[in-house]
C-alpha cells in the first residue's frame, strides 16, 4: 500500500472525530486540528524502511539505525511477544522532537491535571506538534494558577491504531536506549487501558527494560548489558529522590496550619533538598536546570511519577511468573476490567 493511501486512511480516522469536535470549544477544535495536521505530515513524509535502505542519498548512520530497528522488531515479535506493525517506515521531520508535551498541576497538589481524548480517555498531558502552541497552552494554564512544564518528546505511540514510523528524532540514541524506546512504544500496542496514564507508562517502562536485558543477553553483549544496568540503577536512585520529594510535598499540602506563603516556602525547600541530594549522586546531572529549584514544580515532578511509580509492582508480577512474558502480559491484560484503585492495590501503589 502506498504511503499516500495510508495517509488517506489516517485522514479517515481523524475525520471520524469531527462529529465530536462540532460540540467542542474553539480551543478544543484548534487542538485537534493541529493534531490532525501533525499526524498527516508524518504520514506524508514516511517511506518504507526498505526504500530508505536502498536510497543512495541516505546517510550510513540512518541506514545502520534502521537495520538495528529491523533487528529489534524481529526480536520483539519472536521473543517478547509484542505486536510489530509499527516502525516499518521512516520519517525525517527535520526537527529534534516530534511533539512538545504540556504537563500541569495545581500549585499545591501533586495530582496532575488530566485532559480527555477520544479512544484513549484521560491523559495527564497534552501534546502539540508545534512548540509555540505548547508554550501558549502552558502560559494559559500558568495564568490560571497551575504549575506547568513543557518538554520535547522524541517518540509516541498511536496504540496500534496506526502504523507508527521510525522518526529521525530518536536515531541518535545508543543501541540499548533505542531498543528500550522501540520496546516501550510497541508495549503500548500490546496493553493500553484508557484513562490510566500511570499504569500504561509504568507497564511499558518495566516491559521495555526487561526486553532490553533479554535482547542484550541473546547477543551475549554483556559489556553493554552491565553499562545499561548501571545506568538504570543510577536513574532509579534519582527517581527515588524525586518520588520521595513528591511524598514530602503531599504532607506539606495536607498541612492545614500553613498559610500560602509558608506553603510556598516549604515547597521550595523540598525541591532544594531534592536537588542537593541528586547532585551528590550525579554531580554532572542536569537535573538542576538553568533555574535551579525554581525550575522544578509539581507538574515537572509528575513527568517522573507518571513513568515510574508503579514499575516495581510490574517487576514483582513478572518475577512471580518466573519471567514468563506471555503469562505476565496476560495478567496485566486481565487488570483491564478493574478500576484504577484496584490496579493500584495489586501493584502495591498507595493512592495519591
Amino acid at each position: 500500500m502506498s504511503r499516500y493511501t495510508d495517509a488517506m486512511m489516517t485522514a479517515r480516522n481523524w475525520f471520524a472525530l469531527l462529529p465530536a469536535l462540532l460540540v467542542c470549544s474553539c480551543g478544543t477544535v484548534k487542538f485537534y486540528t493541529q493534531a490532525m495536521g501533525g499526524q498527516m505530515e508524518i504520514w506524508r513524509e514516511s517511506r518504507s524502511n526498505a526504500t530508505v535502505l536502498a536510497d543512495d542519498s541516505v546517510s550510513t548512520h540512518v541506514k545502520r539505525r534502521l537495520e538495528l530497528i529491523e533487528e529489534l522488531r524481529a526480536y520483539a515479535a519472536s521473543d517478547l511477544h509484542l505486536p510489530t506493525k509499527s516502525f516499518g517506515k521512516y520519517c525525517d521531520l527535520k526537527r529534534p522532537y516530534v511533539v512538545w508535551v504540556v504537563y500541569a498541576a495545581p500549585e499545591f497538589s501533586v495530582e496532575g491535571k488530566k485532559w480527555w481524548y477520544p479512544l484513549v480517555g484521560s491523559l495527564k498531558y497534552r501534546g502539540f506538534f508545534d512548540e509555540k502552541d505548547a508554550v501558549v497552552e502552558a502560559k494559559q494554564l500558568k495564568n490560571k494558577g497551575y504549575d506547568v512544564f513543557v518538554g520535547g518528546v522524541e517518540a509516541y505511540s498511536t496504540l496500534g491504531y496506526l502504523k507508527d514510523p521510525v522518526l529521525n528524532t530518536f536515531l541518535h540514541r545508543s543501541d540499548a536506549d533505542l531498543a528500550e524506546l522501540i520496546f516501550h512504544e510497541l508495549t503500548h500496542a500490546k496493553v493500553f487501558i484508557p484513562g490510566d496514564t500511570d499504569f500504561n507508562e509504568a507497564f511499558a517502562t518495566a516491559n521495555a527494560e526487561e526486553g532490553v536485558r533479554r535482547w542484550l543477553r541473546s547477543k551475549r553483549d554483556f559489556v553493554t548489558l552491565r553499562k545499561y544496568e548501571s545506568e538504570r540503577r543510577k536513574n532509579r536512585e534519582i527517581i527515588h529522590l524525586m518520588l520521595e520529594a513528591r511524598d514530602q510535598l503531599k504532607a506539606v499540602y495536607a498541612n492545614s496550619h500553613l498559610d500560602v506563603e509558608a506553603e510556598r516556602r516549604a515547597k521550595r525547600q523540598v525541591f532544594e533538598e531534592m536537588l542537593k541530594k541528586a547532585l551528590v549522586l550525579r554531580p554532572s546531572s542536569n537535573a538542576r536546570g538553568p533555574q535551579g529549584a525554581p525550575g522544578w514544580n509539581n507538574a515537572r515532578l509528575n513527568t517522573v511519577a507518571t513513568y515510574y511509580t508503579m514499575v516495581p509492582g510490574f517487576e514483582r508480577i513478572l518475577k512471580q511468573h518466573g519471567g514468563d512474558l506471555e503469562a505476565f502480559h496476560h495478567e496485566v491484560e486481565s487488570m483491564r476490567k478493574l478500576d484504577n484503585d484496584e490496579r493500584m492495590k495489586i501493584l502495591g501503589t498507595p493512592k495519591s
